[in-house]
C-alpha cells in the first residue's frame, strides 16, 4: 500500500504539542465535517493513531510527537493516490494551525 506523510516543525515542548494534538480529531471534524466520516483516534505512547474515511476512502496512520516536530505517516489506498498531495496539504495546514495557536 502506498504511503503518505507530513512533517510539521514546532516550537512547543513535547508535552504541549502532545496536548494540542489531542484536539486533532475535533479540528478535522469541524473543518471537514462534510468530507470526514468515522474518525477515530487513540494514543500509543507519543504517537496518535488515527483512522477516518474521506469521500469513502479509508485513511489511517499515526502522528508522532517529538521535541521538534509532528511526524505524520500513513497508508494510502491505491484508489486515493491521485489525491495524495491534496490530502497531505490539508492535514499539514491543520497541524500547522494546531501548533501555532
Amino acid at each position: 500500500m502506498p504511503k503518505f506523510g507530513v512533517r510539521v516543525p514546532h516550537q512547543l515542548t513535547q508535552q504541549e504539542a502532545h496536548s494540542r494534538l489531542e484536539r486533532f480529531a475535533e479540528v478535522l471534524q469541524d473543518k471537514f465535517k462534510d468530507q470526514v466520516r468515522d474518525l477515530q483516534q487513540s494514543w500509543e505512547g507519543e504517537t496518535l493513531r488515527f483512522q477516518f474515511k474521506t469521500y469513502g476512502i479509508p485513511l489511517d496512520g499515526g502522528i508522532t510527537v517529538t521535541d521538534e516536530e509532528l511526524n505524520l505517516a500513513g497508508d494510502l489506498p491505491f484508489s486515493a493516490m491521485m489525491f495524495r498531495g491534496k490530502i497531505e496539504s490539508a492535514i499539514r495546514e491543520q497541524l500547522e494551525r494546531l501548533v501555532a495557536s
